[in-house]
């Protein structure tokens, strides 16, 4: 099985079935795997969980047309990672700096809850990305899936790396998993997820890289 990056990967059945419905009634958006974007030589990547129906699911770029982006590409920009605080489709303009996104499964899921075997199924995708990107220091992931999923592409077990928000896990000698709560609409309005904490987490993952 090719585990590079596929656009025309249609090895979940039920996501691949799902992408198919969406895109008759929505004709206009992207509704194939989405890419990771950014700078291929970046130093940080992001990982996120899956792409948003109107979001990157439309657009075809991660976290770009949904609420999730509103605060991530704000703060990309504020620490210096994107050339504008704003993500509004795949051709504005935008470019990230020493940044790279991309998310643990690259279609969009119904209900936005990928089954278990998807995310296993996908996990090629991020292994091989990580294993042609050895610049990478630091990899941020964005809620518990991201988390386990960077662990299982680093063939790493989660007993010894348990997530929690600003959790660092050295993965080796010169790269480390930064854990954060995801950005999404219902953390942020729950203020489980504030603007000064994603920031902290920010700036460490600066520090990380930058040092």
């Amino acid at each position: 099985m090719n585990s590079t990056f596929d656009i025309d990967c249609r090895r979940c059945a039920r996501l691949a079935v799902f992408l198919d419905a969406v895109h008759l009634k929505e004709p206009g958006y992207f509704c194939r795997p989405v890419p990771a974007f950014g700078d291929p030589q970046a130093r940080l990547l992001i990982v996120g969980l899956a792409p948003g129906m109107h979001g990157a699911n439309r657009t075809g770029r991660p976290f770009t047309g949904d609420h999730a982006g509103i605060l991530l590409y704000a703060t990309l920009h504020k620490f210096g990672f994107a050339s504008g605080p704003i993500s509004t489709a795949a051709d504005d303009g935008l470019k990230l700096l020493d940044a790279r996104i991309t998310n643990a499964v690259k279609c969009l899921p119904p209900e936005n809850k990928p089954l278990p075997m998807e995310i296993k199924a996908c996990n090629d995708f991020l292994r091989v990305e990580l294993e042609r990107s050895p610049k990478v220091r630091v990899i941020l992931a964005l809620g518990t899936v991201a988390h386990a999923a960077t662990l299982r592409a680093c063939g790493l077990g989660p007993a010894a790396h348990r997530f929690a928000h600003a959790a660092e896990h050295p993965l080796s000698a010169d790269r480390v998993l930064l854990d954060s709560y995801h950005c999404s609409r219902y953390n942020t309005q729950t203020r489980r997820l504030t603007t000064p904490m994603f920031e902290s987490v920010f700036g460490r993952a600066s520090e990380l890289v930058r040092r």
